[in-house]
């Protein structure tokens, strides 16, 4: 079988995009958020992060040529804007902690 008839790969695919974008479209009212609803955002996007780098150290590991070739095509599309896979989840959580040191300055 190979890794996309996975119907457990399949589900934790469809689920993190649609977590993702939901998380995407609710941060565009970001400002609007109270202190605690900026604290929850932040989580669940740290969260999310999480959840994409396990996902994506499966298709690392994984031996099937359409998961390398998915893992070789994302270093394809994140080259293109000169970022690596490891520097773009060091940016998302860089940003990610400055949205925290904010909040920690504002009482």
């Amino acid at each position: 079988m190979g890794f996309f008839d996975s119907e457990i790969v399949q589900r934790e695919a469809q689920d993190l995009f649609v977590d993702y974008q939901s998380l995407v479209q609710l941060g565009g009212d970001y400002g609007k958020f109270d202190r605690e609803g900026k604290k929850l955002y932040i989580e669940k996007m740290e969260e999310m992060m999480e959840r994409f780098r396990i996902f994506m150290k499966r298709f690392e590991l994984s031996e099937d040529f359409t998961a390398q070739m998915t893992v070789e095509q994302l270093k394809t599309q994140l080259n293109q804007f000169g970022v690596t896979p490891q520097q773009m989840f060091d940016q998302m959580h860089t940003t990610l902690e400055r949205m925290k040191r904010e909040l920690e300055q504002k009482p």
